[in-house]
């Protein structure tokens, strides 16, 4: 039995003596250094809840006297936060990952690379299509993309595809390609396919992956769910409460939906619609469908490929790829009426861009229906390049910027390669971004980084990655506050989903929805942030995770 438990224990008995008549709670926390993200930021010491929600705030001896219950929790002057909320995941797909894919993440060669797949494939030898994801070639000496050699060597029968940590790009061997029908004459608008000596490499980026990924078995509704319940389970132990999917269809919401209200389901989902036509038809002829649990009232668009890649769109020529400015993976006329049909039907627009170029193109795009300031809240995902004379247009429009900190931190010892001296300047400026409205939610863009919130508020407040480099703090001047991040990862998330009223804060009359952590992150020092540990999530008063330390 741990700490947290006795204390939870104990306090529930000793409640069961309380004489004086008191108004019943379902969960009484005291004794906390509860930051409340509210307004003045305020921090209280004891929190009652009944139903699901908040009901009151105070001090420990004020709430004690006034509320009885048999769950009381003494955090002994522990910090306790809103739930955090990811403004930016991609929730089912990390999980479907988890079950299905192997884990490439900071391998250090493309020898590593195959002996992982090797390994998959011998965890796995009923799987027919061996899939891997998390690689990146600025992690390995030659700082090249790979061809399928190997990969056609080692595995002749099995279709392979490994996909780059970023999404954008993956390799697969040849046998994938013969069935996606893939040779040199295939060409795809938004993509590419990698030649060498006039054959294909195995090196597909963007649109087309598309070719390869249509051609791989879907997973049934028994697996979509374990992955979804999988997704949950990781996320509470990070202490996420709610999160911001990047990109869902209605096969894929209608699981969600019927999880959640079977219980099981507990994490709060804002979904953004991928622009399918069956998707698109079905809730944009409903109208935005929002309840405590599955908020639909959003789109989600692509611009441009990712900076890795190279396939972000920038409005010059890539500084280490003469020749090459990227690539839109979607034509300038199609995005714009995208957001014109978004507009119509009252529909938030979130939107994928990454280059200078992209980022210009949608701010223009949104300008042009938008016209001046206005609280619709449409969304620049990532924002990550930006050229000087196109920040204001962030303001002008009330464009929100929806950033991953931990982007920053994983690309900065070569971006500056792609970019230039110059152009590295307008990158990551997450400060420069949050006083265009003075608000910006975060997130982390997970399975491309991180899942942990934790790594989100180091990276955005002190700007070095988990090794504590660069000893300065890459680019400081972008660095933004800790009550600036934290209100990112909580109020400011759930506002840029239209959710402020409900959650992100702990105030009365909103979800009870918190995360109680072994250190404070707004006081301890910096280099002690990365190792915090989540002690308990709550979501909506129960215990949804509970730490065995």
């Amino acid at each position: 039995m741990n700490k947290l438990t006795k204390l939870i224990f104990v306090m529930s008995a000793l409640s069961l003596f309380s004489c004086s008549p008191k108004e019943k709670a379902d969960l009484v926390i005291l004794n906390a250094t509860a930051y409340t993200v509210d307004e003045d930021f305020s921090i209280v010491e004891a929190v009652a809840v009944k139903d699901g929600k908040i009901v009151a705030l105070g001090s420990s001896s004020e709430i004690s006297d006034r509320y009885s219950s048999s769950c009381i929790i003494d955090l002994d002057k522990k910090a306790l936060y809103p739930g955090f909320i990811d403004a930016h995941c991609h929730f089912y797909s990390y999980g479907l990952g988890l079950l299905q894919r192997a884990d490439l993440t900071g391998t250090e060669s493309f020898e590593k690379v195959l002996e992982i797949m090797e390994n998959h494939r011998h965890k796995f030898p009923s799987i027919q299509w061996l899939q891997g994801r998390g690689w990146d070639q600025n992690l390995w000496i030659d700082k090249t993309f790979p061809d399928n050699d190997e990969l056609n060597k080692l595995f002749p029968e099995n279709p392979v595809i490994l996909t780059r940590i970023d999404g954008h790009a993956a390799l697969v061997n040849q046998k994938a390609l013969e069935l996606a029908g893939i040779d040199a004459a295939t060409k795809i608008s938004g993509g590419e396919v990698a030649l060498k000596n006039g054959q294909p490499t195995g090196m597909l980026i963007d649109n087309a992956i598309g070719l390869v990924t249509r051609v791989i078995p879907k997973p049934d509704a028994t697996m979509i769910s374990e992955a979804l319940l999988t997704a949950q389970h990781n996320c509470f132990a990070a202490g996420l409460t709610g999160v911001h999917e990047a990109g869902l269809t209605k096969e894929i919401i209608k699981i969600i939906d019927s999880l959640q209200k079977a219980g099981l389901l507990k994490m709060r989902v804002y979904a953004m619609l991928s622009p399918t036509q069956e998707t698109l038809d079905a809730y944009f002829k409903n109208g935005i469908t929002k309840n405590e649990n599955l908020n639909i009232g959003s789109i989600k668009l692509y611009a441009d490929g990712a900076l890795g890649s190279r396939g972000a769109k920038l409005i010059d020529d890539y500084s280490d790829n003469s020749g090459n400015s990227g690539l839109l993976v979607e034509n300038p006329e199609t995005l714009k009426k995208y957001c014109q049909m978004a507009y119509d039907n009252g529909f938030q627009v979130c939107t994928h861009a990454i280059g200078d170029s992209a980022n210009r193109l949608m701010l223009t795009i949104y300008g042009d229906i938008l016209k001046n300031k206005n609280d619709l809240r449409w969304r620049i995902e990532h924002a990550q390049v930006v050229a000087p004379s196109d920040f204001d247009l962030f303001g002008k429009y009330s464009v929100i910027p929806s950033v991953q900190p931990t982007h920053a931190t994983s690309d900065m010892f070569w971006a500056g390669d792609r970019l230039g001296a110059e152009r590295i300047k307008g990158a990551y400026a997450y400060n420069d971004l949050l006083r265009q409205n003075g608000w910006m939610p975060l997130g982390t863009d997970f399975p491309i980084e991180n899942i942990n919130p934790i790594h989100t508020f180091y990276a955005s407040v002190v700007r070095k990655n988990l090794d504590g480099k660069p000893e300065t703090g890459f680019q400081m001047e972008n660095a933004i506050s800790r009550e600036e991040a934290l209100r990112g990862m909580t109020l400011w998330a759930a506002k840029a989903a239209f959710e402020e009223n409900e959650k992100g804060s702990i105030s009365v009359g909103k979800l009870a929805d918190f995360v109680i952590l072994d250190k404070d992150i707004m006081t301890i020092a910096e280099n002690e942030i990365p190792n915090v540990k989540v002690l308990m999530t709550i979501v909506s008063g129960e215990t949804v995770f509970l730490s065995e330390q």
